[in-house]
């Protein structure tokens, strides 16, 4: 169910709480319509990565160690945000129209666009019943994230087949769309766990800045990548207009008249290859490589100076950053 980089992290307790947490979300997703609970279990089934849960373990572990299993109420907010995720991925696929999603057809291609919406929002109102049996704060945290994805998202669709899109824009909008929802996993890790302001805003700052570094790496990895591995189409940002920051890198160069005579409308798969192969030069990629890996950093430092975390948990932490760098390569 995990992968590699989860792995790599090396906890004791958290494959035993991982499995806590897929039994808690599939808790979540059953509903007393057949059809329903169908629906909004069918991309659970199909597995991922369980990053945002895993960065809420990580938290608690790092307030109390890894002699014993994480509290229940860290296993209740880990999979709040993962149906918060889940939730947005049934959107987004609408968004994208997207036939395939983890190696399975998504849901609006099996059923309908309609039927993936409100799958979509059953998802989100069940993590956030979550939240909210675990007080006020988590409650109004998960909903202000919420906010946050929509923001991110709708900026993003501001910008499609924008060969003018700007670094702030992009960066602006990743920050909505992805880090955000990390951040908070961090965060309510910390905020199950007691800790005080200046942890829970260390712990807050790691997940926003791993999350940059996600994004970015997941963006280079779009024009880097072959189909087979990565699951999808390469290019496929480019296909949906999407121009992250290689492409944005690419058209700043001084050679990129050819680039742009190519974007700005939907392109056929031959088009798209000419973009990615224009777009993935050494130059572009390492670019983009030194944003995420300032991140990187960033998420590091993040957590020198909180005195209260367990030392290793906060080493094994920044493992899990580095490897997002180095699955790139």
């Amino acid at each position: 169910m995990t992968s590699h980089l989860l792995d790599e992290v090396g906890l004791a307790p958290l494959a035993g709480d991982l499995e806590r947490i897929e039994v808690r979300l599939r808790d979540a997703v059953s509903a007393d319509d057949r059809f329903l609970g169908e629906v909004a279990g069918h991309l659970l089934a199909a597995g991922g990565k369980r990053l945002r849960p895993t960065l809420a373990l990580t938290a608690a572990y790092a307030v109390y160690g890894t002699s014993a299993s994480a509290s229940d109420d860290a296993v209740t907010g880990g999979a709040a945000v993962e149906l918060v995720h889940l939730g947005s991925l049934y959107h987004d696929d609408v968004i994208d129209e997207a036939e395939t999603r983890r190696g399975v057809p998504s849901v609006n291609a099996r059923w309908s666009n309609i039927v993936a919406i409100l799958a979509g929002d059953y998802l989100l109102a069940q993590a956030s019943s979550l939240a909210a049996s675990l007080g006020a704060d988590v409650a109004a945290l998960l909903a202000a994230t919420i906010g946050e994805l929509c923001r991110g998202q709708v900026l993003e669709l501001q910008y499609l087949f924008d060969v003018d899109r700007s670094e702030d824009s992009y960066l602006s909008a990743i920050e909505g769309k992805t880090a955000t929802l990390m951040a908070t996993s961090c965060r309510v890790g910390g905020m199950v766990s007691n800790v005080s302001a200046d942890t829970l805003d260390a712990l807050t700052q790691f997940g926003h800045h791993l999350g940059m570094c996600f994004q970015v790496v997941d963006d280079v990895l779009d024009i880097t990548r072959t189909e087979a591995e990565l699951g999808k189409p390469a290019g496929n940002d480019v296909h949906e207009g999407v121009y992250t920051l290689p492409v944005i890198y690419a058209l700043q160069s001084s050679n990129a008249q050819q680039l742009q005579a190519l974007l700005g409308r939907k392109l056929d798969k031959a088009a798209v290859e000419e973009v990615v192969t224009l777009v993935a030069r050494p130059d572009v990629v390492d670019a983009s490589m030194a944003v995420a890996r300032t991140h990187a950093t960033k998420a590091a430092e993040a957590l020198a100076g909180a005195t209260e975390l367990d030392a290793d948990v906060c080493n094994r932490m920044r493992k899990l950053v580095n490897g997002l760098i180095l699955r790139s390569s």
